[in-house]
């Protein structure tokens, strides 16, 4: 960790040093052009400022954080997350934690069906959301926002779908008129639906530190909190 910090350092000075390099170019440059004179010195002063204004927004959208998350699956990584990254992560934050597979499923409560639907869709939009953008910039030693979105669509949600999809897809087409209560797997797929809505809740958390929300867990908790049913008045 010590390491990485001194290297990004190091980084940092060479790149001021370099720029000051260049600006002492630029301004012997514009000396001797506005000893010329004429339009050589509005043609310079428009493209200084359009290099200013570009390596600005160059520096402000590669500005670095370093954030840990802590995944048990995963254990503990550590991310070094730009503008970019968090605009991913923040995008991946919501998909997890407004979708029905984050929420819980008692034994008689819900449908194992729409669970899986769910988790087919978030396994959908998160590989559509990767595609859409552009990867993020390697960094010194530290993971991408890419690599822990990857990790939960090919350590928790295929196994899982790969698993039980195909097994609730044949008793459907088998029983067509039985409730899916009566499906003889189905106490065990929900035992392995809550370690894995469990495990997903872990990279929401994830996903939320690493889009810089300050409390991802209380939002999360917020989202999917099953409302409470009212009392009915005693009699």
């Amino acid at each position: 960790m010590k390491a990485r910090m001194i290297a990004i350092m190091q980084a940092r000075w060479v790149r001021l040093l370099a720029a000051a390099f260049i600006g002492a170019l630029v301004g012997l440059a514009i000396f001797e052009l506005t000893s010329a004179g004429g339009r050589w010195i509005f043609l310079l002063t428009g493209t200084v400022a359009g290099v200013a204004a570009t390596a600005v927004a160059q520096s402000r959208s590669a500005q670095l954080t370093e954030v840990k998350v802590t995944v048990p699956q995963l254990s503990e990584l550590t991310f070094l997350v730009n503008n970019q990254s968090r605009q991913v992560a923040w995008q991946l934050f919501v998909e997890t934690v407004t979708r029905v597979s984050v929420q819980a499923l008692d034994d008689d409560e819900g449908l194992i069906r729409e669970a899986m639907d769910s988790l087919y869709g978030l396994f959908a939009t998160t590989r559509e959301a990767l595609k859409a953008g552009r990867p993020s910039a390697p960094v010194p030693g530290g993971q991408t926002v890419e690599y822990f979105a990857i990790s939960m669509l090919n350590k928790e949600l295929r196994p899982f779908l790969s698993r039980w999809h195909p097994l609730l897809t044949e008793w459907e087409r088998e029983h067509p008129d039985e409730p899916e209560s009566a499906w003889p797997d189905g106490r065990q797929c929900r035992d392995h639906l809550r370690r894995l809505q469990a495990d997903i809740a872990a990279y929401a958390e994830g996903f939320g530190r690493l889009a810089g929300i300050r409390d991802p867990q209380t939002l999360i908790t917020g989202m999917t909190a099953q409302p409470e049913q009212p009392q009915r008045p005693p009699l």
